[in-house]
């Protein structure tokens, strides 16, 4: 089976990332789509595995097979986790709509190391061009001071936000260069202070809830299980002639 067959066949949930979901959108913004794909279980029992992601078809097109993504979940990856909370969701089904339920299951105090480690490369990144340079690239300091204002917020309140909401203009001045670069650098060290002491007050657990995250994910393989097998399907469409298109 194709990689953009399972992508346009087995999607069970797609949804809006980058600039528009974060609410900084601007004229010549892409559209960045990000969705999770759940391979049919027969596909597993074969020696070639299904992919645990897929880049495309469309572009600024990526998606993760079910299991992959909740693996980078509960590790409380940045990235996935935004995508769970993303305000624009395109496409749900059954399923996807009970990954979305599950969205709590995912959150704990692992979001400091894992936000703090991501942001902390970034912030190297940044400070390597302005040695070179002489000035960051204004658009990842943006999404830097983001990220840590969604990361300082996830571990105060216990609640993944990523729209910028009122933060909007003062981040879109940063990608303008119209904040000196000191003064930006103050302002992520800031957060990352604030993030530290929330960490040790938070309402987040200390782990997430992998056995939840678990039965759902066993749940929807046994449902799947019970389906046709596609690969059989493909065969049958040989064997009488109707070719594999």
């Amino acid at each position: 089976m194709l990689p953009e067959t399972l992508v346009r066949d087995h999607t069970i949930y797609a949804c809006v990332m980058g600039s528009r979901a974060f609410g900084l959108a601007t004229d010549g913004s892409d559209t960045d789509r990000r969705g999770v794909f759940l391979a049919p279980t027969p596909l597993f029992w074969r020696f070639e595995k299904p992919p645990t992601h897929v880049e495309g078809p469309g572009e600024e097109q990526f998606g993760w097979e079910l299991e992959r993504f909740c693996e980078l979940a509960l590790r409380a990856n940045p990235n996935i986790l935004e995508c769970l909370h993303s305000p624009l969701v395109e496409y749900a089904d059954d399923t996807g709509r009970e990954l979305l339920a599950l969205r709590g299951a995912f959150l704990s105090r692992r979001a400091h190391d894992t936000f703090a480690r991501y942001a902390l490369g970034q912030r190297k990144k940044l400070e390597a061009d302005v040695r070179v340079h002489g000035a960051p690239r204004w658009k990842h300091a943006m999404h830097l001071l983001r990220l840590l204002t969604s990361s300082r917020d996830l571990l105060r309140t216990g609640v993944l936000t990523i729209d910028v909401g009122e933060l909007r203009e003062p981040l879109l001045a940063v990608k303008r260069g119209e904040v000196p670069w000191p003064e930006v650098e103050a302002w992520m060290g800031r957060l990352a202070d604030e993030a530290e002491e929330e960490a040790h007050r938070s309402p987040l657990p200390e782990e997430p809830d992998r056995r939840r995250v678990e039965d759902f994910l066993v749940r929807v393989r046994r449902a799947s299980a019970l389906q046709p097998d596609p690969y059989d399907e493909v065969v049958q469409g040989v064997v009488h002639g109707r070719g594999v298109g």
